[in-house]
């Protein structure tokens, strides 16, 4: 019997949210979501639902290692995974092409997925010393990345939200933002910033996402999960912490009752703030 992996991946994101009932502090905020997981093999980050799901993976079992890799990667760095582990899944597509009916070609998108383990899962493998950093800021780093967008950016008043009609990103004053138990003050303020920004990626002259062909009148709830993921997968890739939003309450029912009934909501999402972090970065 084949797996159900678009099932088994919203299933558990759903467990993690509903385990935590009242906490505005989603899955994406907890435990190693300020660093992206990468692959042992090749170095690189995984993306899009991977990023989310090893996360939840990670969490759910208290791994702390953002390293992870299949049993034969392990194997060939010298190590090998400890009997009894539970595999986590990493997913990817393939375009297939086969003969349609009038022999014309037709090309889709087929989901593959492997079994990966975290390098907390296996034996024999010490993460490599890390060299002295350079020095610099790291929120001169971050500063640096958001001019980088070109958005326009107006830090005033008390709210935070991107105006399509003027394209600009509305920020309260920094001084309105202070340290919490998930972040210092500076780093709240660019997680609502990255949040907008985001948001703001979904003009037609960036990357034209319009929800409401796939999703309805849940088309707004959806913009504000791709927003919150891309805020999250934002601030991983620049070394800061995510930050919940008070607001997350108003969108936390639609959230479930859509993943809950569609087991693909949560690709589409997550594809969609990947798009939207390799637009902004």
């Amino acid at each position: 019997m084949s797996r159900d992996i678009y099932a088994e991946v919203t299933n558990a994101l759903v467990a993690s949210i509903e385990n935590n009932p009242g906490d505005p502090v989603m899955p994406w905020h907890r435990g190693g979501a300020s660093e992206l997981p990468r692959n042992i093999n090749s170095g690189q980050e995984y993306q899009g639902v991977n990023i989310l799901n090893l996360w939840v993976m990670g969490q759910v079992a208290g791994y702390s290692s953002k390293m992870w890799g299949t049993y034969k990667q392990w194997r060939e760095t010298g190590a090998h995974v400890r009997k009894g582990e539970k595999a986590s899944v990493v997913v990817f597509y393939k375009q297939v092409t086969k003969e349609a009916e009038g022999g014309e070609e037709e090309t889709y998108r087929v989901l593959k997925w492997f079994p990966v383990f975290n390098a907390t899962q296996v034996e024999g493998w010490r993460p490599p010393e890390l060299s002295p950093a350079e020095t610099f800021d790291r929120l001169e780093a971050v500063e640096w990345a958001i001019s980088a967008t070109g958005a326009k950016i107006r830090e005033s008043g008390d709210r935070a939200f991107y105006s399509p009609a003027t394209d600009v990103v509305q920020m309260p004053e920094r001084a309105r933002f202070f340290d919490t138990p998930n972040g210092t003050r500076e780093e709240n303020f660019y997680a609502v910033l990255w949040h907008e920004l985001t948001h703001w990626t979904g003009h037609s002259s960036r990357c034209d996402r319009d929800l409401k062909n796939r999703f309805g009148s849940e088309a707004y709830a959806m913009e504000e999960l791709v927003a919150e993921l891309g805020a999250a997968f934002c601030c991983a890739r620049l070394g800061i912490s995510p930050s919940p939003r008070d607001d997350h309450a108003q969108y936390l029912g639609n959230w479930l009752k859509i993943l809950k009934s569609d087991k693909k909501a949560i690709f589409t999402a997550a594809a969609k703030a990947q798009a939207a972090v390799d637009y902004l970065l």
